[in-house]
């Protein structure tokens, strides 16, 4: 049996990742040494057929402490475990873009028109805010091919401007999806990356964040009111979640400028997030950028727990004038443009792209909650 272990174990992270160096045992093992193994707790473990000094474990969850180990193993088996210093995942910053309200009927009579002022139709613009822009994710919020989500509108037009950014986006629907009734269009177009059909909400982390995509259709999925079966879903995903931060994004604002004003149709699932300690919101349907102070389920201020909205109908399609300011509206501009985000551990940046020289539109910082 092998008797020798690995000395000067050492284990370094970086983003979701260990490096782990070593040296071979000493004195060496007779049989010689054919590899090792490195592992963390006592089922994960990773076989290395070779006799170099170094391995990568990757896949590791931001927040987590590892305590990582190597044993080394000939023919006649394995030998003992050297255990490196516990090590903490800590989440790397990263970017996404989101907006939503996006690519016109190809049937559009300024469909491939080109682009100047006071001419809709600008998916192709916006889109250009996404590519080779280092972003993690792209959220499209709804609303997403004019005037009817069809596979062959989809090919013929959002494939051709948002498209190019198909494989980092992770989708919710809007109305115009529901088009044909069930959304079926869309959810063949995105396929997983669009959640389980017919209900179409999902979550997952990346960059140390929770991210929530949730369905405003409400009246298409069984509702979005306490009790709903969203509402029970989302509940008990929030409850489940070790995130420190929380990013929900649906079609229809809670809140908004809008000349038809704020809806209430997603009280209910706002008023879970804010439980639950959530930090943003995204939306779209309104055709233009709104950016809110934080607020509690009732709409008032509440700068320390409050969840933060933006309303980013901008992606393309048409700008619609903005009515009449709601509460607690911060900044409100008709443009078309993408929302980035840039989320660090316990806060977030953001910066609102406006095409044709509109750069930098808005821009700040908050805090978790």
């Amino acid at each position: 049996m092998v008797t020798a272990s690995p000395g000067n174990v050492t284990a370094t992270p970086g983003g979701s990742s260990v490096s782990v160096t070593w040296s071979a045992p000493i004195p060496s093992a007779v049989p010689p040494i054919l590899g090792y193994v490195v592992g963390y707790g006592e089922v994960t473990e990773i076989v290395f057929d070779s006799t170099e000094t170094t391995q990568s474990i990757t896949g590791l969850s931001a927040g987590e402490t590892y305590t990582i180990w190597v044993a080394a193993f000939n023919r006649d088996g394995r030998g003992a475990r050297t255990y490196a210093e516990p090590v903490t995942i800590v989440a790397r910053d990263v970017t996404i873009g989101a907006a939503g309200d996006i690519a016109c009927d190809p049937t559009d009579p300024s469909f491939g028109a080109p682009p100047g002022p006071g001419v809709p139709c600008r998916a192709a613009e916006t889109s250009e805010l996404l590519t080779d822009a280092g972003l993690a994710a792209v959220l499209p919020l709804g609303d997403l091919q004019y005037s009817c989500a069809s596979p062959e509108r989809l090919a013929a037009s959002y494939d051709l401007s948002w498209g190019r950014v198909k494989s980092i986006s992770r989708p919710v629907a809007g109305n115009h999806e529901y088009c044909a009734g069930d959304a079926s269009g869309y959810f063949d177009y995105f396929g997983a990356a669009a959640g389980t059909p017919p209900t179409g909400w999902y979550s997952y982390d990346l960059g140390g964040w929770h991210f929530v995509a949730l369905n405003s259709n409400c009246t298409r999925v069984g509702g979005c009111h306490p009790g709903s079966l969203q509402e029970q879903w989302l509940r008990a995903d929030l409850a489940a979640n070790s995130m420190p931060c929380t990013l929900a994004y649906w079609h229809h604002p809670r809140w908004s400028s809008a000349s038809a004003g704020s809806n209430p149709i997603t009280h209910g699932l706002y008023t879970a997030l804010y439980e639950a300690g959530a930090d943003i919101v995204l939306t779209g349907h309104d055709h233009f950028y709104e950016r809110f102070g934080r607020q509690d389920p009732s709409g008032a201020l509440d700068p320390q727990a409050g969840i933060r909205q933006f309303i980013v109908g901008t992606g393309g399609k048409l700008k619609s004038p903005v009515g009449p300011t709601a509460a607690n509206s911060e900044v409100r501009r008709s443009v078309y443009g993408v929302l980035r985000l840039t989320l660090h551990a316990d806060s977030y940046d953001w910066a609102f792209d406006g095409i044709g020289g509109e750069s930098l539109i808005d821009t700040g910082s908050d805090h978790c909650s």
